[in-house]
């Protein structure tokens, strides 16, 4: 779904704020969720959208949540849009393989992220097709431990938050 549930957003909020990152890109935005939750936290911060959907882009009014939109497949997207302050992987990564979430994970870290902030169902939570959106199928089921291994494999720190029907981590480079 292009919304998210309430679960581990203030945590992700505890967080930006003691951050306070002046960039973002914000991958598979949906309908902004993040960008409504965290922007008025920080005055200033440039946000930038990868939205693989395109009709979500004005659906959701990405161009007035964002001051940068870009239709892409995150999988595809330059290296340069990743070299934030803060990555976000707001309820994305189950939407795509197991290899191919990993693969993007290590790419955001490669192209110098400082922060990258993940949110994913950790229950069994299947997904179909939704409003002729083929990319919200839920295509792997996230184990917490799994994701705990992916991003301590990053390198860095890594804080977490399991919820009932959500885990969140917060990964941070080290240096």
């Amino acid at each position: 779904m292009p919304t998210s549930i309430d679960e581990g957003k203030d945590w992700a909020l505890e967080r930006f704020r003691r951050h306070q990152p002046d960039t973002v890109t914000d991958v598979g935005p949906g309908s902004g969720t993040y960008a409504k939750l965290l922007r008025p936290a920080h005055e200033g911060v440039w946000w930038t959208c990868i939205e693989v959907h395109k009709p979500y882009i004005s659906r959701y009014k990405l161009k007035a949540k964002c001051d940068e939109v870009h239709h892409l497949d995150a999988r595809r997207a330059p290296g340069h849009l990743y070299h934030r302050d803060l990555v976000i992987c707001g309820d994305v990564l189950e939407h795509m393989p197991r290899e191919d979430a990993v693969d993007l994970l290590r790419r955001i870290e490669a192209a110098g992220a400082w922060h990258i902030l993940v949110s994913v169902p950790i229950v069994d939570a299947p997904q179909g097709e939704i409003d002729g959106n083929p990319a919200e199928e839920h295509v792997h089921h996230w184990d917490a431990d799994d994701m705990d291994a992916v991003l301590a494999d990053l390198g860095g720190g890594v804080e977490a938050m399991r919820g009932h029907t959500l885990g969140v981590w917060w990964w941070s480079r080290r240096g």
